[in-house]
């Protein structure tokens, strides 16, 4: 394993972090709950193999990620680990939520203190009720009760947004921003990526493999990646290439999947990738602009449906037919246009859209095309 300085904050982290937010899953009562033997094996077959950094937030896996994490770094392994946790702005309604909630998570946690915490998913909307609130005070106050130790965000919004951001937020050490091969000039970006290093900020990346889409990407897109690569190392190993990233997150939900990318985690750093690999990525995101796909990560925050539409797995469905291929569609979801027609049309899962995909608007085009 290979660390890294964290910025402004000194600490030395994995530049592989353990994302709790993928963990593995099993059925009770008709519902998917996480498979707590297994999670907590997981999340210390990471540590065993060098991983420092677990994140986790509020309403991860239905709310029950913290508490998972918690009972996974009990036994020592809480000692060798720096814990990340976020405070959901979307339950914050009054300045007072936000002592509210981080009682709520340190007791979920069971944890005097967390490393590191988060204003969750910042937006425009959500920036202005930070300032609004108040809430930066909140956050250093907290500090200085020994409740948190680092103060940050993660992003989701345009780059302007998070110029704004990076300016106003005083006290801030580090953000955490979506970025991969094809999201350079999307939301941050490179350019926000830049901005943080400037400004001395510890860099999280979420959504290294964008979902699981770069494991499997379309066939016009790997041919594209550097041939000594696999898709998953490919992905990798072109974000540790940049200085500025202090870690990656993977939501990683089998040993397997671990294993393999503690291996590319020990292989890779900053500067490894030539000039030939670089222009290879480019490639490969051309080509994949040039499917027209609908970016969903499957990050699962619209299953507040009043109508339990699965609208990633059907996304994921629609996606089958970058070949033009309908019937392709049609094997992988034969309902799909029974599932697309149960939507009424209320907004709410657009309204909790990381990647702000217009769904209702994405429904039509998956009318229409049957």
């Amino acid at each position: 394993m290979k660390y890294r300085v964290f910025g402004k904050t000194g600490e030395m982290v994995s530049q592989l972090g353990f994302g709790a937010m993928r963990m593995p899953t099993v059925e009770k009562d008709g519902k998917k709950v996480i498979d707590e033997q297994k999670a907590i094996e997981l999340i210390r077959r990471a540590i065993d193999g060098g991983v420092n950094y677990v994140d986790t937030a509020f309403f991860y896996h239905e709310g029950e990620s913290e508490a998972l994490v918690g009972k996974a770094l009990k036994d020592g392994y809480r000692e060798k680990t720096l814990v990340a946790t976020k405070l959901p702005m979307g339950d914050v309604k009054c300045p007072e939520d936000f002592e509210r909630l981080l009682s709520i998570q340190l007791e979920r946690l069971d944890m005097p203190y967390v490393d590191f915490y988060l204003f969750h998913a910042l937006n425009r909307d959500h920036w202005e009720k930070v300032k609004n609130f108040g809430l930066i005070e909140k956050m250093k106050k907290a500090k200085q009760e020994g409740k948190i130790r680092h103060m940050g965000f993660s992003f989701h919004d345009d780059l302007d947004v998070f110029k704004k951001i990076v300016d106003e937020f005083d006290g801030c050490e580090f953000c955490q921003i979506q970025f991969n091969y094809l999201d350079t000039d999307y939301q941050a970006g490179l350019e926000g990526l830049r901005l943080a290093g400037e400004k001395g900020l510890g860099l999280i990346v979420m959504e290294p493999l964008l979902g699981g889409s770069l494991v499997t990407p379309h066939e016009s897109v790997k041919e594209c990646l550097p041939e000594k690569m696999n898709t998953v190392e490919a992905a990798l190993s072109y974000i540790w290439n940049y200085d500025e990233v202090s870690l990656l997150l993977s939501g990683m939900g089998t040993a397997a999947q671990l294993d393999e990318n503690l291996i590319y985690a020990d292989k890779y750093t900053a500067g490894t990738l030539n000039d030939t690999d670089i222009d290879s990525f480019n490639r490969a995101k051309r080509a994949h602009s040039a499917l027209g796909l609908i970016p969903c990560t499957k990050c699962n925050y619209c299953d507040i449906c009043p109508e339990k539409i699965a609208i990633p797995e059907i996304f994921a469905a629609f996606n089958l037919s970058a070949d033009g291929d309908r019937r392709t569609v049609k094997e992988a979801m034969p309902d799909i246009e029974d599932r697309v027609r149960k939507c009424l049309d209320c907004g709410a899962c657009e309204k909790r859209c990381p990647q702000n995909i217009e769904i209702r608007k994405m429904f039509k085009r998956i009318k229409d095309a049957f």
